[in-house]
């Protein structure tokens, strides 16, 4: 085994450990620092993980760290990454890519630029149930893929989130917080969306938290909580999405993809696993498949894949390229509802690769 890939983590809150955690599981990684504009929480975070604690500075001065993971704030990304790009490193952000399509395409022309590599979350898609739903779509399972849907609705997450303001600004809302994994996921199995439409609204212009600690705080709210969008993917088929936190229940499914021949239920896009079903045409009911890939997996997967890339020159999965596609789309149907039309969608991507079967727990290449 060639020497490990070094890796600063930026940003310690809460999330910071799930990416600790996952990148300890491939071989290829180590982390050896983190920093925090709060360098007390980097001094703990390095505790806890034994590694070093940074300024953000250090960190980026650090000629031993290759890959550095953005997990500052939304509204820090695109200033954090442009950071780490000018220092050389190759760099993963937490979702979303930017809050604005010009700071997303001022990252990929730094990276370009520079010569470095970056992606972005949510690499979930490289997880057991999204690979295996995959291979069923790619191997004919469901036929010729024709329609698409997707769904994510709530209540919103100021019933439990300790800080759930910036849920409702500018970089927030349902289509920023969770439409990232719905909208990966979705191009992961059917490519490229080259036009949109959708409506969008503010159904409650206050939201009032109800955790212990924020009881009755009031939160103006400065972003659409309602959105409902339509796709033309590239490939033929007509996808729908949903994303909402003004929905106190329901009972549609997360993803459902159909088919000449079938229809593929496929698993909770925000994990690496799940249940996948499929229902073929003529059969008499829905029959669970069992997972082809590892579902044993977790957040550092794409970072993992970012560093077999950049030792074999392989493109890498969880590329900036999909994360600005993702980050056009979600800006798309807010367009799409302002103007009253539809959107030609300027951006593409290429399906990520499928990842081989038969994978040894805690490598991706051979």
């Amino acid at each position: 085994m060639a020497a490990k890939t070094k890796v600063g983590i930026i940003g310690c809150g809460n999330i910071s450990n799930a990416y600790f955690k996952g990148c300890a599981a491939f071989e290829i990684l180590e982390v050896v620092a983190c920093a925090d504009v709060d360098m007390e929480r980097a001094i703990a975070k390095a505790a806890e993980h034994n590694v070093k604690a940074y300024s953000v500075d250090e960190l980026l001065a650090d000629p031993e760290i290759d890959i550095v993971i953005n997990l500052t704030i939304p509204a820090a990304h695109a200033e954090v990454s442009l950071a780490a790009i000018k220092a050389g490193k190759h760099v993963h952000e937490e979702k979303p890519f930017a809050l604005t399509r010009e700071d997303g395409k001022k990252i990929l022309a730094a990276a370009k630029e520079k010569g470095v590599r970056v992606g972005c979350a949510p690499d979930t898609f490289l997880g057991g149930g999204l690979q295996t739903c995959r291979k069923l779509i790619d191997e004919g399972w469901i036929g010729t893929p024709v329609a698409a849907t997707a769904f994510m609705l709530g209540h919103g997450p100021e019933a439990w989130h300790p800080n759930p303001d910036f849920f409702y600004k500018v970089g927030g809302g349902p289509m920023f917080d969770m439409g990232p994994y719905y909208l990966t996921a979705l191009v992961h199995l059917l490519g490229p969306v080259k036009r949109v439409t959708g409506s969008a609204q503010i159904s409650f212009p206050e939201r009032v938290a109800t955790s212990p600690a924020l009881f009755g705080h009031k939160i103006e709210v400065d972003i659409p909580t309602h959105i409902a969008g339509v796709m033309d993917f590239a490939s033929g088929p007509v996808g729908t999405i949903i994303t909402s936190f003004d929905v106190w229940s329901h009972s549609l499914p997360r993803i459902e993809i159909y088919g000449s021949e079938g229809t593929l239920s496929v698993p909770d896009p925000n994990t690496f696993g799940g249940p996948i079903m499929v229902r073929r045409a003529g059969a008499k009911e829905i029959s669970e498949i069992p997972p082809t890939h590892s579902v044993e997996v977790g957040r550092g997967i794409g970072v993992a894949d970012m560093a077999y890339a950049l030792r074999s020159g392989r493109p890498h999965r969880v590329s900036g390229d999909l994360a600005y596609h993702v980050l056009d789309l979600m800006h798309s149907f807010h367009d799409a509802s302002t103007n009253g039309r539809h959107v030609e969608v300027a951006s593409t991507v290429a399906r990520p690769a499928p990842l081989p079967m038969g994978l040894i727990p805690g490598r991706l290449d051979d």
